[in-house]
This record gives structure tokens, C-alpha cells and sequence, in this order.
């Protein structure tokens, strides 16, 4: 599942970095919060690694 927009990218890349230890999971804050708790760490990565060409910087709301 690709990243919609370079906001859901980004908090997917932080929640990511916590999940492998790389950060600490008290820092993170709001949307990487949720998928820190919501997604495994295969689906965090996909997430992250969409291209960021061409995405908005946020998604709109529908």
C-alpha cells in the first residue's frame, strides 16, 4: 500500500525507526503514534520507501 501523500510517508518512516529501535517511542507524536501501534513493521516499511515524487504534501480529506 503506497503512501497517499510525503506527511503519511514520514510518519510511517518515524513509526518505523521505533519499531526497529532506532528511536524511542515516547517521541513520537499523532499519526506515527497510531501506526507505531497499528501496523507490523513490513507494512511501515512499505509505506516509507513509496516515492515521493508527485505526492502532496498532504492527502485531502474525502
Amino acid at each position: 500500500m503506497p503512501a497517499k501523500s510525503k506527511a503519511q510517508q514520514k510518519a510511517a518512516g518515524a513509526a518505523l525507526s521505533a519499531k526497529r529501535g532506532e528511536q524511542k517511542v515516547g517521541e513520537l507524536q499523532g499519526a506515527s503514534k497510531s501506526m507505531y501501534k497499528s501496523m507490523n513493521e513490513k507494512q511501515l516499511d512499505e509505506l516509507a520507501s513509496t516515492m515521493r515524487k508527485g505526492k502532496p504534501e498532504h492527502a485531502s480529506k474525502k
